[in-house]
């Protein structure tokens, strides 16, 4: 991989220094160059580096500032350089790759922009299991753990029939039990798919395909009769909702 490279240095000759070493180096391209802080900070925010090499004391902001003031996503990887011991642990708090004491070495260069290089591809590495995972993990939970006082029992979303909410608690009613869990009606929305359990009143959800009955009043359905005979109310706000999904006339 080629590594795209801003040099930031308010010396002339340390910008010198840095432009002869990275001639002799493989796989970096020089893409700009800064000479004091607010001149870094606009070349990052609009080159858009791999790798920044840092100088720490400088005009108008200091390197470290410049890199602390980055979001961490638009942040590049960061090679620190300075006469300067002490800004060290400064350097680090930041996730610096490097940390390079004047007058630079080659050898050290080298070794520090190797090091960014394998950081960079480690990042690339880890960024892309991380979106294959989110992929691959299912829009909606298939099913509820709910705590007993022995442990926990996993209640499969498909097996709800029905759910209603009391206080601070859900009850999940299945064919065979129910179920009683802390939870709000909105954190439980996200968890289900619409699909097999519909939000028909802000206190209750209800499965469709569960539905033998619906209950008017006037032209809007206020309740759901439910093959195990429990009732269901629909609130005002979502009868038009729960017509549509049960095929039926608004």
């Amino acid at each position: 991989m080629t590594l795209r490279t801003l040099l930031v240095d308010d010396e002339p000759l340390a910008l010198d220094r840095l432009q002869i070493f990275f001639q002799d180096m493989a796989d970096v391209e020089i893409v700009g160059v800064a000479r004091d802080g607010t001149e870094a900070a606009e070349a990052i925010g609009r080159l858009k580096p791999d790798l920044a090499i840092l100088d720490i004391q400088m005009p108008e902001q200091n390197g470290l500032r410049v890199a602390s003031s980055l979001p961490p996503e638009l942040r590049p990887e960061i090679i620190f350089v300075t006469a300067f011991e002490q800004y060290a642990p400064d350097a680090f708090e930041v996730e610096a790759a490097d940390y390079l004491l004047k007058p630079v070495r080659f050898d050290r260069l080298w070794q520090a922009v190797e090091r960014a290089k394998r950081r960079k591809i480690l990042r690339g590495i880890a960024d892309r299991i991380a979106a294959q995972d989110a992929a691959a993990r299912p829009e909606h939970d298939d099913g509820i753990w709910v705590s007993t006082r022995s442990g926990a029992v996993f209640v499969p979303v498909e097996s709800i029939d029905w759910i209603e909410a009391q206080r601070d608690y859900v009850m999940l009613h299945t064919a065979t039990r129910s179920h009683i869990i802390r939870m709000s009606m909105r954190a439980l929305e996200e968890k289900l798919d619409s699909n097999q359990l519909l939000r028909v009143h802000r206190s209750a959800f209800a499965r469709p395909s569960q539905v033998v009955e619906v209950q008017r009043m006037g032209k809007t359905i206020n309740a759901l009769v439910l093959r195990d005979g429990a009732v269901v109310q629909v609130g005002p706000n979502y009868s038009k909702t729960v017509a549509e999904r049960l095929g039926l006339p608004a």
